[in-house]
């Protein structure tokens, strides 16, 4: 059963592995130096407002977009950086929760056995965590948030494997590491 990591918790853990919290008590994360980060992006429908220097990093899973970047998600996650996997909104609970996605993300936590009300009122982005075994949760969750986001991004994050993945609203999947075997295990996912 998933369950709630509290944000203390979640900033003090990334923060020492060399990422940056980019809004205040929010879940968006890059790291101090951008520019020393490897980036991939996954795609589902062809986005033009890709800039053109990011194009050589982005690739797409097929049809259907929202089932397959899920299995793209999942296969990262178990087969190339194990461990636990937290996930949170780019911003933070109560507005997520009250006006970004109110009408339908609170049933989508229920689903997945966490109670909305636990998240409503907070004003940062706890993450829900993870663990091996909890893989059906995280892909319900993972395919709910890419079909239902249209303006909001959520963030998935690693402890302990300075890697992050933004969810972005276009449903597209954007990783950035420092780590040059995470990289090439994620090309190698398909």
């Amino acid at each position: 059963m998933p369950c709630i990591i509290d944000y203390p918790i979640v900033l003090r853990q990334l923060e020492s592995e060399g990422l940056k919290c980019q809004y205040f008590n929010g879940g968006s994360f890059g790291f101090a130096d951008p520019a020393a980060a490897q980036v991939r992006g996954w795609i589902g429908p062809a986005d033009e407002t890709i800039r053109e220097e990011m194009r050589r990093f982005v690739r797409g899973p097929g049809e259907p977009h929202v089932d397959r970047l899920v299995e793209w998600a999942s296969r990262a996650w178990i087969g190339v950086l194990g461990g636990r996997v937290w996930v949170m909104p780019a911003s933070h609970w109560s507005f997520e929760l009250e006006y970004g996605n109110g009408a339908w993300l609170p049933g989508l936590l229920g689903e997945i056995g966490i109670d909305p009300k636990l998240l409503m009122g907070r004003t940062n982005a706890a993450a829900i965590e993870f663990q091996a075994g909890e893989e059906q949760g995280f892909r319900w969750l993972i395919g709910g948030l890419l079909s239902g986001l249209t303006a909001s991004d959520f963030t998935l994050a690693f402890p302990g494997r300075a890697t992050v993945c933004m969810i972005h609203h276009h449903k597209q999947l954007w990783w950035m590491t420092m780590d040059e075997l995470i990289v090439q295990g994620l090309d190698e996912i398909e």
